[in-house]
């Protein structure tokens, strides 16, 4: 096919031209701005603009589909220009189904966790050599894209956004892939960054649940109350439902063991989200056809995510851990994780905060005791 995108510099839609262009595709692009890493990347795969900007000209009858970005308007003069040609337009999650109609669709879904059990499941699918396509948010250790498609792979692991799909589709991205399987891990609305109302927020997963296919698999956290409330609304579907909990565990001098069937699973992770994630990722493995002493052996040396309380680095006594605590919420729940880990250890804990956010409303003083459990703490806004 032709394909054309618009906004091609935002990090899954470059990986995504990318991706296309490895297997056959003709692939051009427009973007108003494209910066690094994205920029090098489209570069060195001969996919860069030739020029920065929006141009209705590049617009012709003979490509087949348009590939709309979150971050184009609705006005954009590349987008109107498609409409009025009537060139087939998809939003990003609408064209990944379209690529996967054929594969098993796992999609991993929640407000908390979707990249991190995404990239579990892809550490040990990798370990195992079991060859599977991708779909996720944010660099990993040991992948090079965030985007992996082939016309060979059986399997396709999703993380599964719950934001709009575009400028022009109001719906959700996840209500696009039809899941096979689909992992819900915890739903948590709060005003700091929700643009929606709870209601609605909630509907969202709910709506989620109705997309599986029929006799396909829902794995939940049945720990999660919102997540319990959703499923239970959602009885009459003919689909299975398999929950999963925390797993039993102890720290020993800084060190997370899992307790399964008498042994104890030494972790690179630590936290109870990241444990709780470990059990998710495992049930979802099981239905995937993956045998319980080779998941567990190949999660011992999972590490984080890329700023997932993410180890940096250990020297005379003191370890630190840096991570993208976005809402007050994460704030306090990665807090409590390092301080549960290290408890005989002084806590200094440092927050960046981004003054254009924060200082919108009320929503500085959400922090308000987000910090206590540090024995010291810094914020810092520039």
């Amino acid at each position: 096919m032709r394909v054309h995108f618009i906004a091609i510099g935002g990090s899954v839609m470059h990986n995504l031209a990318i991706s296309l262009a490895k297997l056959g595709h003709q692939v051009t692009g427009s973007d108003d701005q494209i910066v690094e890493p994205s920029k090098s990347k489209l570069i060195e795969a001969g996919l860069y603009p030739e020029e920065i900007g929006w141009n209705a000209d590049k617009i012709t009858e003979d490509i087949d589909a348009i590939i709309l970005g979150k971050h184009a308007a609705a006005d954009n003069p590349e987008l109107l220009k498609a409409q009025e040609l009537n060139i087939k337009i998809y939003s990003f999650p609408e064209f990944i189904y379209e690529q996967s109609k054929e594969k098993i669709r796992v999609v991993i879904a929640g407000t908390f966790g979707k990249t991190t059990i995404t990239s579990m499941i892809m550490h040990v699918l990798k370990k195992m050599e079991k060859d599977f396509d991708y779909v996720i948010g944010a660099k990993i250790e040991g992948f090079e894209s965030l985007i992996r498609l082939t016309s060979t792979a059986r399997i396709i692991l999703i993380e599964g956004d719950e934001y709009y799909a575009s400028s022009i589709d109001a719906h959700s991205k996840f209500h696009y892939y039809h899941p096979n399987i689909a992992l819900l891990s915890n739903i948590s609305w709060d005003s700091f960054n929700m643009e929606i109302s709870e209601e609605d927020y909630y509907r969202q997963f709910r709506d989620f649940i109705y997309t599986i296919v029929p006799k396909g698999t829902l794995v939940y956290n049945k720990e999660d109350a919102n997540v319990v409330k959703v499923v239970n609304e959602t009885k009459e579907l003919k689909i299975n439902r398999h929950g999963y909990k925390l797993p039993a565990y102890t720290i020993n001098k800084g060190v997370t063991y899992l307790h399964n069937d008498g042994q104890d699973i030494p972790l690179l992770v630590i936290g109870r989200q990241n444990l709780s994630n470990i059990a998710g990722a495992y049930t979802v493995c099981e239905w995937l056809g993956i045998r319980r002493t080779d998941f567990y052996e190949a999660i011992k040396d999972f590490k984080s995510s890329i700023r997932y309380l993410e180890f940096v680095k250990s020297e005379g006594g003191s370890v630190v851990y840096q991570d993208f605590a976005h809402t007050p919420a994460k704030l306090r729940s990665s807090i409590h994780a390092v301080k549960e880990q290290f408890p005989l250890q002084k806590l200094l804990t440092v927050i960046e905060l981004n003054p254009y956010d924060v200082f919108e409303g009320e929503k500085l003083s959400l922090y308000c005791r987000s910090m206590n459990e540090s024995d010291y703490a810094v914020c810092f806004c520039k």
